[in-house]
């Protein structure tokens, strides 16, 4: 007669004991990834084996909780509700009476080396975690604080600054206009005939029929006196443009400031004392200025100005290339045209005007030996201004 396992009492607890047996070692197989935790968390091999096992887990931390995840997970998997173990409870109830409580027995042996590491092992890597937590986030708070870097001006809008500063004491009004304007108010209002070689396209920038980039702040001196009419004292700065190609003293870009005085009796008396001031200003009141004939389409007389170099006064250095003199713009009388085309009368009104480069008075104070340096943003250079 066969026996059968499931009839012979003796058969059954065998049986029972090889299924419990197999979740022994299937444990012991799955266990081995996990067995460096038995180990003092201050242990090399413990940060070692935790490193090499999880390597594509980032950080130490990622590295951690990616472990205690998989813990888990094989936790469920041997002590869970449809585990191995489970299912052998079920079946104690099919033993005989006299072999059941050592069946309960082999399975609590069973589960309590299960449980136990597995138990020990969570704690551990919860404990590394949170040590790693803190860590990252702990705060020493006797270190010093790092303070904040503080922006600065940039130097040509320092010296636009000291400019505006200047006339506004002299009672001089600050305007802003457009930077692209019409013919009539880059050309025709600044009595530049149609032949002039400034509306030649190679010395402008066009952007449609009729329209260019203003290649001078005079455009916004004739807004000014359409709008406010005469008398009128202002002053214009921002940004000009011409086709000029980049060198140490020139670029397509830059900046410019030009100021308009209209009022009943002006006349170039005025105008020199006007600069004079300006210069002992900014340079100091040693300073002297020096007028040569020159030529304008807007202004009749012409005038270019200069001052004396405010490094050597007057001796010669490399600033103002061993001739004592340095330029600062043009000037002159604003011609009758340009009053009519902003309708003023010219019997009963006259006025000077003047224009100087802000980037290059700003390169010749700072002893700059190319103004292209104040366009290239190079926060090395700039943090010097500060």
């Amino acid at each position: 007669m066969v026996n059968d396992p499931l009839h012979n009492p003796a058969d059954k607890f065998d049986e029972f004991q090889r299924s419990a047996n197999e979740v022994r070692t299937t444990y012991e197989s799955g266990w081995e990834r996990f067995s460096f935790t038995t180990l003092d968390q201050g242990n090399a091999k413990f940060i070692e084996t935790l490193t090499s096992q999880w390597e594509d887990a980032g950080s130490l931390l990622d590295k951690a909780e990616a472990a205690l995840d998989e813990v888990k997970q094989f936790s469920t998997q041997m002590l869970g509700k449809k585990s191995l173990l489970a299912n052998l409870k079920k079946r104690i109830g099919m033993l005989p009476d006299a072999r059941r409580g050592e069946a309960g027995q082999l399975i609590q042996l069973v589960e309590s080396a299960i449980k136990k590491p597995l138990l020990s092992a969570e704690d551990k890597l919860i404990q590394l975690i949170d040590h790693l937590k803190i860590a990252r986030e702990t705060i020493d708070v006797t270190m010093p604080g790092r303070r904040p870097r503080a922006g600065h001006l940039h130097p040509i809008t320092l010296m636009r600054q000291r400019i505006e500063d200047i006339f506004v004491s002299l009672g001089y009004a600050v305007e802003d206009g457009r930077e692209i304007e019409t013919d009539f108010y880059n050309f025709d209002a600044l009595n530049i005939p149609a032949g002039h070689p400034a509306r030649d396209p190679q010395d402008t920038f066009y952007t449609t029929d009729g329209f260019a980039l203003r290649s001078q702040t005079s455009t916004v001196q004739i807004h000014a006196m359409q709008r406010r009419g005469a008398p009128v004292r202002m002053i214009a700065p921002g940004r000009v443009f011409r086709r000029d190609t980049p060198d140490p003293t020139h670029n397509p870009m830059f900046f410019q400031v030009e100021g308009l005085c209209v009022d009943r009796g002006i006349n170039m008396a005025y105008l020199k004392g006007t600069l004079q001031e300006f210069v002992h200003r900014l340079f100091g009141p040693e300073t002297r200025t020096r007028f040569r004939p020159s030529y304008f389409p807007f202004t009749e007389p012409s005038a270019e100005v200069d001052y004396s170099c405010f490094k050597c006064g007057g001796d010669g250095c490399r600033i103002c290339k061993w001739c004592g003199w340095i330029e600062l713009g043009g000037s002159g009388m604003v011609h009758p045209n340009v009053l009519r085309a902003a309708n003023v009368d010219p019997l009963e009104f006259t006025g000077f005007a003047f224009g100087l480069g802000i980037d290059r008075t700003c390169a010749r104070i700072f002893e700059l030996d190319d103004i292209r340096l104040l366009f290239e943003n190079d926060v090395r250079f700039l943090e010097q201004f500060r």
